[in-house]
């Protein structure tokens, strides 16, 4: 079993050491304007994309930072499931708004995601790989509530384009007799390919392309690469385990509202 407590600790303690001056903050924002010097250039359109995101996240991030201190401070069971229940709820908003006007669409967000994160916690505070304190459940619970995110709205997108380019496909299986679920299969089947598909290109060059932030962050707060590797690869497993799960619960609440109460496609 991981013991997460002890190399959680370590970190924490030389993390002492670690000092982020307001002149390198500076100048790591400084970079952004290549961002916006290549937007300018190539007319992408993106520079006000760029400084509003460059902004909200210097606001959301202070914010979110004093009140983590305090939350981890006080270390209190009921505070910390509303602080997980929030990062659930503004996942499913988040997703909800990348589908497209899909009916019942935040709803849907909302099962997918609290089903699969909240699984994913339960059965990680019941094995012990971690214990149920804001230092180690609302990290994790960003992280794949967050993963979870990006799957379910990138399966709604997958379910708009589909429906829309295999339009008299559907209708020519429903007239022939087809079910909304078989003239729906093919959809239903590429809708969560298309949603899990990042974790799982992700988790292909995990280590070889990339060195995966959680287990970045360990080493460098000091902790031992071979301890940190195995809390990443528990963390691995949780996020494909929850990104296919609310996959694959968003998209079979969600195609449903393509058609009516008739069995009949009404949503293009």
């Amino acid at each position: 079993m991981i013991n997460s407590n002890n190399f959680i600790l370590m970190g924490a303690m030389n993390t002492k050491n670690l000092q982020v001056s307001p002149f390198s903050l500076v100048l790591a924002a400084s970079l952004v304007l290549v961002a916006v010097l290549i937007s300018q250039w190539q007319k992408l359109g993106l520079t006000k994309d760029l400084l509003v995101a460059a902004i909200r996240a210097v606001i959301q991030l202070t914010i979110v930072g004093f009140i983590l201190k305090y939350i981890f401070r006080i270390n209190n069971a009921w505070l910390t499931g509303l602080m997980i229940l929030f990062i659930i709820f503004n996942a499913a908003y988040n997703a909800h708004k990348r589908a497209a006007g899909i009916p019942k669409s935040f709803p849907i967000s909302l099962i997918a995601i609290f089903t699969a994160t909240i699984l994913s916690l339960v059965i990680l505070v019941v094995t012990g790989a971690v214990k149920f304190i804001p230092s180690q459940t609302i990290p994790i619970t960003g992280m794949i509530a967050g993963q979870a995110m990006v799957a379910d709205g990138l399966a709604y997108r997958s379910l708009n384009s589909s429906f829309h380019d295999r339009r008299e496909q559907v209708l020519e299986k429903l007239a022939l007799g087809a079910n909304v679920k078989q003239a729906s299969e093919g959809i239903i089947r590429d809708s969560i390919k298309n949603g899990m598909a990042p974790s799982i290109d992700s988790v292909k060059t995990m280590g070889i392309v990339n060195l995966p932030g959680m287990m970045s962050g360990l080493m460098f707060a000091g902790v031992d690469p071979l301890q940190a590797v195995e809390y990443q690869i528990m963390t691995v497993f949780m996020i494909l385990a929850t990104t296919s799960l609310s996959a694959f619960i968003a998209v079979y609440l969600a195609y449903k509202q393509f058609y009516n109460d008739r069995d009949q496609l009404v949503r293009d």
